[in-house]
């Protein structure tokens, strides 16, 4: 099994350092693959590379389990990827065409709206430390299009209150910068400076942390805002840890915010540095600041 191994380990650090895939993604393609690799008997000859016949048997096997059609598409995919992998980095070809995988079905992600965003704005009023906390992460979701893995592992250091903007680092570890302005700095002002000292977070510099002062990963960010949103009276199938990112690109352009612009906020295209900061241009915040309904 040594040379499997070996496979893994170029595979992974493919993904992090050519693909640039965020440790999320690399996590769940493991999971995908460890999946396969028991499917196969932990034999190299079978995990190595896959085949049509065992792939076709391996997805009845997970349909027959119970697994859902966006885990057994996500398992396809990974599979996929891997299978490309070995053909070019490792010279292992599958002794022929490519074997057909499901396809992922193209959907339209759900929104929240603009009345739901108000609902689950709502359920986190209060003057307590983790209400603060819980309406911040909230502004900070649907006002800036931050992912729950940017909110929790955004730092002191990183929140301009002069500047005015937000230095995030995102998939792949590619920095980009957020205009920081309206009801989203008024509500992380009040978290920072009057709820988060009594958090006992002197022990980290991650802005957002537990009632004991711990820093909150990225899943508790989601299961604080499932817990609002539901508190809101929003139904669960509605929320999703994008949900709130989603939400945010949706109204802007509905708003008329131009793609060029949403793009940059998002992050899906330049990478914004340290130095490129001082030549940011500051239309953008004044683009933001007349379209995004809680400027």
């Amino acid at each position: 099994m040594k040379r499997a191994e070996e496979d893994l380990d170029l595979f992974f650090r493919y993904l992090r350092y050519e693909r640039g895939c965020s440790e999320n993604t690399i996590q769940a393609y493991g999971s995908d693959l460890r999946s396969w690799r028991k499917f196969c008997g932990e034999t190299e000859k079978v995990f190595c590379p896959p085949d049509r016949d065992g792939l076709s048997s391996f997805f009845s096997t997970m349909a027959l389990s119970g697994k859902s059609k966006s885990s057994i598409q996500r398992a396809a995919a990974t599979l996929r990827t891997w299978i490309r992998f070995l053909e070019t980095e490792s010279e292992k070809g599958t002794g022929g065409s490519l074997p057909r995988l499901p396809s992922r079905e193209k959907k339209l992600p759900r929104i929240l709206t603009e009345g739901e965003v108000d609902r689950l704005m709502a359920a986190c009023e209060g003057e307590d430390p983790l209400s603060l906390r819980d309406r911040a992460m909230v502004e900070l979701g649907y006002g800036c299009g931050l992912r729950a893995g940017e909110i929790s592992g955004l730092l002191l250091g990183n929140v301009g209150f002069d500047s005015g903007f937000l230095k995030l680092s995102g998939k792949g570890n590619k920095e980009r910068i957020v205009p920081l302005v309206g009801k989203v700095r008024s509500s992380l002002e009040r978290y920072i400076f009057r709820g988060r000292e009594n958090l006992e977070a002197s022990g980290t510099d991650r802005v957002f942390v537990s009632i004991n002062g711990r820093s909150l990963r990225r899943e508790d960010v989601w299961r604080i805002i499932r817990k609002r949103g539901k508190e809101a009276g929003i139904a669960e199938s509605r929320l999703y840890p994008h949900i709130l990112r989603h939400s945010f690109a949706t109204h802007l352009l509905r708003r008329g915010m131009d793609l060029r612009t949403l793009q940059e906020l998002l992050g899906h295209s330049s990478i914004m540095t340290t130095e490129k900061y001082t030549h940011f241009d500051i239309e953008l915040r004044d683009v933001y600041d007349k379209s995004h309904p809680r400027a």
